[in-house]
């Protein structure tokens, strides 16, 4: 993940952001909702943006905060990162927003928010013209709400130049041929004495007809693939980044840069991902803290802990989501069924008859003095609900949870007691009438 003095990074799987070092004087238009004490420890209700002013009060001056999901396709954790992002930009001075979505498709993003020149007037016709799978993560109608307001918002500050107003970006690592003719058209535009390496790079990838499956089944033969090119184009970009750091500031060189990145990470991702196994995820992870059985929670938290990081959490009992049967497949509104028994949010759906709550752990991280006797329910391992863009409702007694110490892994935690499907701007099959009578007790 970029640092904080470089550009960039908002919510998105999960939220990232860096403050410029200034005081913002904190809006309080309304009452702060009080906390309540109930056999699940101190929470606050969430009846509205003031109910997360506890949450800005943890983040402090914390340089970074994380905001995660249970889903690839609730309505509702959109909408309440949407709120908690616009404060952070307005009442602590963050200046960049991060998602889990492709460098070159959030960069056009970026540059309709930041009005820069021949960039479209509203951001949703970017994100209409998303196509890679799964496209409903960031072309939808809460994105589209977002970044319509991070547009007025850059325009109501004129005198700050584009390159230097809030921003979208993207961190994700399946971009490869993207990244690459991005790359190749700016080293042609700028920098001509360094093609050479680029269109080595283009060369090596061409046979695979920009097939990410064919590329990474030719590693079985040939373990390096082409790595070697992608490492020769990448350190003569960071020799150039290096070079120009203090001389030119713009978007364009700090791209291309990104792209490179992005192509490297892209490379040893698809070379490894033949294995099926956690190593390929690692590596999609580490790509996306630089610019599973680790997160990027966890590396943020590790790399940057001194310049403070805030890590936010989502859950839901039940409800309905966008995800599909298998990847690549057509999305559709799927029912959640109610939460296995034991579970975080079946204890939470128990323990809330109000069922939404904000849980703010205490001390950095949840960390702090043991409880007496019995670990508090945020200290002890629970099964925390985890839907991905491919998601299967009835395997729930099996699958789709993860063992979770919830103090150890979110500093907060926003449980959603119900929660419906987002809107894709793409209209989507309509629930079966199957899925609209799932048995309550499957």
């Amino acid at each position: 993940m970029p640092a904080g003095s470089a550009r960039p990074p908002f919510s998105g799987r999960f939220a990232a952001g860096t403050r410029r070092r200034r005081r913002v004087r904190r809006r309080r238009n309304l009452p702060c909702p009080k906390p309540t004490r109930t056999a699940s420890g101190t929470r606050l209700p969430l009846s509205g943006p003031a109910a997360l002013d506890p949450l800005l009060d943890h983040v402090g001056d914390a340089r970074y905060v994380l905001l995660g999901e249970a889903s690839h396709g609730t309505a509702e954790y959109y909408q309440v990162r949407d709120v908690l992002t616009r404060r952070l930009i307005e009442e602590k001075g963050f200046s960049f927003v991060a998602v889990e979505g492709d460098w070159p498709d959030c960069q056009a993003v970026h540059c309709s928010v930041a009005g820069a020149p021949g960039a479209p007037d509203d951001p949703a016709e970017v994100l209409a013209g998303f196509t890679r799978w799964p496209t409903w993560m960031w072309a939808n109608t809460d994105v589209r709400a977002f970044t319509r307001w991070l547009r007025g918002y850059n325009q109501e500050r004129p005198a700050r130049p584009s390159e230097r107003r809030v921003g979208f970006f993207g961190l994700d690592v399946y971009s490869l041929w993207e990244s690459l003719h991005a790359v190749l058209d700016h080293l042609r535009e700028h920098d001509p004495d360094r093609v050479a390496p680029a269109v080595q790079a283009f060369r090596c990838f061409e046979p695979y007809a920009e097939d990410p499956q064919s590329y990474a089944l030719a590693t079985r033969f040939m373990p390096e693939g082409c790595e070697p090119q992608v490492v020769d184009l990448l350190s003569g970009l960071r020799r150039r980044a290096a070079e120009t750091a203090v001389l030119d500031g713009s978007l364009a060189e700090f791209a291309a840069r990104q792209n490179a990145e992005v192509l490297a990470g892209a490379e040893r991702y698809y070379r490894a991902m033949l294995g099926s196994g956690p190593e390929s995820w690692n590596i999609r992870d580490h790509h996306m803290a630089d610019a599973g059985m680790v997160n990027v929670g966890q590396l943020v938290r590790e790399r940057h802990r001194a310049e403070g990081v805030v890590l936010v959490g989502f859950g839901s009992h039940s409800g309905t989501v966008v995800a599909a049967d298998s990847w690549g497949d057509v999305p559709r509104v799927m029912e959640v069924p109610p939460a296995r028994p034991g579970s975080v949010e079946d204890l939470l759906h128990r323990a809330l008859p109000e069922g939404r709550a904000l849980f703010v752990f205490p001390g950095p991280g949840g960390e702090g003095p043991p409880a007496a006797g019995r670990p508090e329910w945020f200290r002890r391992q629970l099964d925390h609900r985890a839907i991905g863009v491919v998601y299967h409702p009835t395997r729930e007694r099996w699958g789709n949870y993860v063992p979770t110490v919830l103090g150890e892994r979110y500093d907060a935690f926003c449980h959603l007691d119900r929660t419906r499907a987002l809107t894709p701007l793409r209209p989507l099959p309509a629930l079966s009438p199957e899925e609209q009578t799932w048995p309550a007790g499957v």
